[in-house]
Parts: structure tokens; sequence; C-alpha cells
């Protein structure tokens, strides 16, 4: 999969091809059904896929003061839109100049001049552009000019409710964990590096493999028993707390995982990380 990080890196081998656009945060169950129909299209079409997504999320740009926990970060969304079989991620930089665009000069410049799309995926709650004027109605007369075509993915639904982000974050928030995972499709999951801390861990016979989220606001907090992978014999059983780690006066929001009958060194940084599996 390639990632291209803006539109200036875009170049005319890129040009026809399939095209979703979204945060993607969480990979949920609504978007892998606007991926599997990306994928569906892009084999039938004998074109390449694309997903154009933004960083930082447009909720961060907006909301600075109080911004809202992201499910995966930047580097685990690629991961997964590389297992749905994306051919090409790209992301633009979600800034003053991009959140001012008028719809229809995003159509022209991302979509007609820069990608060149021939066949457009959304959901049919689409909305995009400066005030979020654009939607489904404006993409389908700019198809008609233009000539892609435009599939509007419906509601995708669960237990009579939309599929969400936002409801994925409310449910881990609550700690249901059970709701979260079925609306994910799977359990949830935090990734990253294992990291140098202080090793008091180790000093009463708990040591912990330590992993900097970087997030702004982490939609968990609290101790969960964990499955870890990315090592030797995984999944390996363990628990783990993520927190501000307030019985040392701890100023950084940290995922610490004790891993049960494993002795043995992970030496920072482990290749590939190890994901934590909330096992709830």
């Amino acid at each position: 999969m390639e990632l291209i990080r803006g539109l200036h890196n875009l170049r005319p081998r890129h040009h026809g091809c399939v095209v979703t656009i979204g945060n993607f945060d969480g990979i949920h169950l609504g978007h892998q059904a606007v991926l599997g129909q990306l994928s569906e299209k892009s084999a039938e079409l004998g074109l390449s896929s694309a997903v154009i997504t933004f960083e930082p999320h447009p909720q961060e740009f907006f909301a600075a003061d109080k911004v809202p926990p992201r499910l995966t970060r930047f580097r685990e969304k690629l991961q997964a839109l590389r297992r749905y079989a994306a051919d090409r991620v790209l992301c633009l930089n979600f800034n003053r100049a991009l959140a001012e665009m008028p719809a229809q000069e995003f159509i022209r410049k991302v979509l007609v001049e820069g990608l060149g799309v021939r066949h457009l995926v959304v959901g049919d709650d689409f909305r995009f552009g400066h005030k979020r004027r654009g939607d489904l109605a404006m993409l389908k007369e700019a198809g008609e000019r233009d000539g892609f075509q435009v599939i509007n993915m419906h509601t995708f639904n669960v237990d009579g409710s939309r599929v969400s982000s936002t409801r994925i974050r409310k449910a881990l928030a609550a700690g249901d964990l059970a709701t979260a995972g079925k609306l994910l499709g799977r359990s949830y999951r935090m990734s990253g590096r294992v990291v140098h801390g202080d090793q008091r861990g180790r000093t009463i016979g708990y040591p912990t493999a330590n992993i900097y989220l970087h997030r702004r606001a982490t939609p968990l907090l609290g101790v969960y028993a964990v499955e870890v992978f990315g090592l030797d014999k995984e999944p390996l059983k363990g628990v783990a707390n993520i927190g501000m780690r307030p019985t040392v006066n701890g100023r950084t929001c940290l995922l610490e995982v004790y891993i049960f009958d494993f002795s043995e060194n992970i030496r920072p940084p482990c290749p590939g990380g190890i994901s934590d599996q909330i096992a709830g």
C-alpha cells in the first residue's frame, strides 16, 4: 500500500481510480462495508483503489480545547487499511486552508484534477467542504459533469442504531467493551512500541511493558485484562493499566502491561511494536 502525503505528491500514475473519503477512526463495521465496496468496484473496473483521509482528525482542528479520543492513531489506521486491500492512502493535512476550501473546489482539486476519480464510494450522510456544505447531491451532480460515478452506502446499523466512531467512544468510556467489540467487529486494540520505563514495577516483582499512546486523549482509562500480540507464542495473557500513573505522579498517559508468566526482556523499540487487545 502506498501512502501519499498531500496533493503536491500526486503524480500522473495516480490518476484513474476508485475512491472513498473519510476519517476512518477505528475502522468499524460501517467503515469495513465501505472499504469492501471500494475493493469490489476496484476489482470490477480493473482500477486501483484510493482512500482519502485527514491528519489531524478534523475534530482535533475544530475543538482543540475538547479533543475527542482517537480510537486508532494514524499508524494503526494505515495498518488496518492495508488489511482491507487499499492500494493507496492520500493523507491530507487538515489545516485552515483545507477547512475553508469550498466543497466545489475540493471536488475539482482533489477528486478530478488530483486523482482523476472514476468511481466514488461514500456514506449517504457524507458532508465535506467549508461549513460542510458539500453533500451527496453535489457529488452526483459533479459526477455527471466530470465523468465519474457515485455510490452511496446506506447507514450500517447494529441493534437498531447507526454504527459510528462516536458510539464506540461512548461505549468504551462507559466500560462497555462488549458493545464496542460488536460495533468494531473485533475486540478493541491499542498498539505501539515498547519504551524504557522507570523500572519501578521490576523492583516489586511486576515488570511491565510500557507503551506511549500518542493520543491527545485516550478512549479508555483503568485496569483491564488483555491479550498481547507481537511477541512469540501470541497471544499472551496479561493485565494492563491505562492512565496517568497517579501512584508515581506521572504526567504522560501510558499503557503499562504486565504479562503473566513472562520473564523475557522486550528490548525497545520492539520490531513492529506489540498490540494489546482489551479482552474485557
